[in-house]
């Protein structure tokens, strides 16, 4: 994003400004720099410096307060430009390290693992959202007989994901009939991705016998709620809301409101670490405020980073308020994005 150069005064201000004001969560006067950072000017230099970077529009004046907080346009300025990424603690390290080195198999309780350690480090929202699906590839296809006439289909993708679902026969279905359609769609679909499976299906398995048929047609009417990802409110983790009610931003019984309306509105989310995701898959991506889509996001900046495994991807970030520690939680959300990719592939 392209800004208007600042000086290197104008610099050494607001990375104060926004210092100070993501310790405080208090307006920052120009007295307060002059005592606490060593800018080597007077408080009526800076006064005149904070002047000029309001009318810039990188902070503002708010109520009748006569000192200054950091705009959205001055977090990013701030985030681009100015911060230096700190390096992750030893102990912080060694808590991710150690919580994800359990020889644990299943991914989702690797993800469960990661959202907690997350939102217990950063001391922020944590959000973690399911691989995507459609470059998932099919590893296996259990059909389990739960009654006569209801059959649980379990699919194992490569990733190490399984997915479960029930599908209802009309008729009793014969067991013999049932395992010889569980070799069959083995056989044709094993190595395909989703995506390839809904868009082929039926031509791959037009050729079966008579006596399977009727198992094959309910497949054909399911595929696409088969092989497909999960239902919006199950692809995603969402932890430590308690974290950010107890930041000062949110005393006020309104915006302590909107943070749970926020949480319960999965649907936002989703979107926005998504469209995160498939923007950029390699870096740490901090959206910040107005830049977020949503309106319900305006008072919250977010962190974000994609996790790779199998073929398939999601994203690990953090929602907090936009006066956050940015650059101790980006090393953060980069790490462990970083080590999920990595035990996620080495437990296959």
């Amino acid at each position: 994003m392209l800004y208007e150069d600042l000086n290197d005064r104008e610099k050494t201000i607001l990375r104060s400004i926004v210092q100070q004001f993501i310790l405080t969560a208090s307006p920052v006067g120009s007295r307060n720099i002059t005592k606490k950072f060593n800018v080597g000017v007077s408080p009526a230099t800076v006064r005149n410096i904070m002047s000029d970077l309001e009318d810039s529009g990188f902070i503002n004046h708010p109520h009748t307060s006569a000192g200054r907080i950091p705009t959205d346009k001055g977090y990013r300025y701030y985030v681009d430009t100015l911060m230096e990424i700190q390096k992750l603690k030893g102990s912080d390290k060694g808590i991710i390290d150690k919580s994800l080195d359990q020889n644990i198999l299943e991914t989702d309780e690797i993800l469960k693992i990661a959202s907690k350690l997350l939102s217990t480090i950063t001391k922020q929202i944590a959000c973690v959202t399911y691989p995507t699906l459609d470059n998932g590839i099919l590893e296996k296809i259990q059909l389990v007989c739960l009654t006569s006439t209801r059959l649980l289909i379990v699919v194992s993708i490569k990733s190490g994901l399984v997915k479960t679902m029930t599908l209802e026969f009309e008729s009793e279905v014969e067991n013999d009939k049932l395992q010889k359609v569980e070799s069959l769609l083995n056989e044709r679909l094993n190595g395909l991705t989703f995506q390839e499976i809904r868009n082929t299906f039926k031509d791959r398995l037009s050729d079966i016998g008579e006596s399977e048929k009727p198992i094959i047609r309910l497949f054909i009417d399911s595929v696409d709620r088969i092989f497909k990802d999960q239902k919006k409110d199950e692809k995603i983790l969402i932890t430590g809301a308690t974290n950010i009610i107890q930041q000062p931003e949110f005393e006020d019984p309104g915006k302590f409101q909107s943070v749970i309306e926020l949480i319960e509105d999965k649907d936002i989310i989703i979107h926005i670490m998504d469209k995160k995701r498939i923007e950029n898959s390699s870096n740490v991506l901090i959206s910040i405020g107005s830049e977020n889509e949503d309106d319900k996001l305006n008072e919250y900046s977010l962190i974000t980073k994609e996790y790779t495994f199998g073929g398939t991807s999601g994203t690990v970030g953090i929602i907090g308020p936009k006066r956050m520690e940015y650059s101790k939680v980006v090393a953060i959300v980069s790490y462990l994005g970083d080590m999920l990719s990595e035990v996620l592939t080495g437990n296959k």
